[in-house]
């Protein structure tokens, strides 16, 4: 089960039994989503080559072009909360737990992202609903490569830095210069 079909199985919980729900829910994936190996071939096909899921950084973004200081996450638009996307709309069984769930993760979200750009990282949401259309994803990949990075680390600021080379191995380097 990829994350389109959890998130269209997430809308209409009111027909499943918990066991049932529980037996689903378990078959959602959190890496190597139909939407993320978009977005990695979309970047690839423009000639971007990148690392996957950096653990260390904040928030563990999907795609990591340390070379260009850029962060890519690729979103589902219900576990995230894409503002006015259809699929986004919660359960309106269990509501209590749902509404604390996804609160938590918008919260989460905005608190990584904002560490991660004061660490001097250029970020990029992408949502899953977006993956659909190629053309439109290409345009957005693209754009957010060559614009430049506006963030980038004072030699006095704390900054999060991954090594390039082989091992992908990340440090935190708290006197970093660009």
């Amino acid at each position: 089960m990829d994350c389109y079909q959890a998130c269209e199985v997430a809308l209409v919980a009111d027909v499943f039994t918990k066991s049932k729900r529980s037996r689903i829910m378990a078959l959602v994936h959190s890496k190597n989503t139909t939407p993320e190996l978009i977005v990695r071939s979309t970047l690839h096909r423009l000639g971007y080559r990148f690392s996957l899921s950096s653990k260390k950084l904040p928030g563990k973004p999907d795609i990591v072009l340390s070379r260009f200081q850029k962060l890519i996450f690729v979103h589902g638009c219900f576990w995230h909360q894409h503002k006015g996307c259809k699929a986004s709309e919660r359960p309106s069984s269990n509501s209590d737990y749902w509404n604390n769930k996804l609160d938590r993760n918008i919260s989460r979200d905005k608190k990584n992202i904002a560490m991660l750009k004061k660490s001097g990282w250029d970020v990029l949401i992408i949502w899953e609903c977006q993956t659909r259309k190629n053309l439109s994803l290409s345009v957005k990949l693209a754009k957010f490569m060559k614009r430049p990075n506006k963030r980038l680390r004072s030699s006095s600021a704390s900054a999060l830095k991954i090594e390039d080379g082989h091992t992908g191995a990340l440090t935190i380097d708290r006197n970093c210069a660009p």
